[in-house]
């Protein structure tokens, strides 16, 4: 059985990866791909806002996809996934690298 990104198995080997590898509170790097439309890199800026994280954009070489690199200082494992969720939940098609 393969494990999908929107599995709670996923997430909480991804907790444990975290608190693992990482001292709290850090900063984390997201990077999503998502296509390239202003309404969907807008949700994706949104869910960032006014927490003062760094946001990047890419626009790939034919313009269909646009990758969005967010580093922002989080207080925990949980905080992390909370955001890979909430990006799952209200961008259709996003990709979470």
């Amino acid at each position: 059985m393969s494990t999908s990104p929107n599995s709670d198995e996923f997430y909480e080997k991804l907790k444990a990866q975290l608190y693992d590898t990482t001292n709290w509170p850090s900063e984390y790097l997201y990077k999503f791909i998502v296509k390239s439309d202003v309404a969907n890199i807008a949700k994706v800026e949104a869910i960032f806002d006014n927490m003062g994280a760094v946001i990047q954009t890419t626009e790939s070489k034919n313009g269909n996809y646009t990758s969005i690199s967010i580093n922002i200082l989080l207080r925990d494992p949980d905080a992390v996934i909370e955001k890979y969720k909430e990006v799952a939940e209200k961008v259709e098609g996003v990709i979470s690298l």
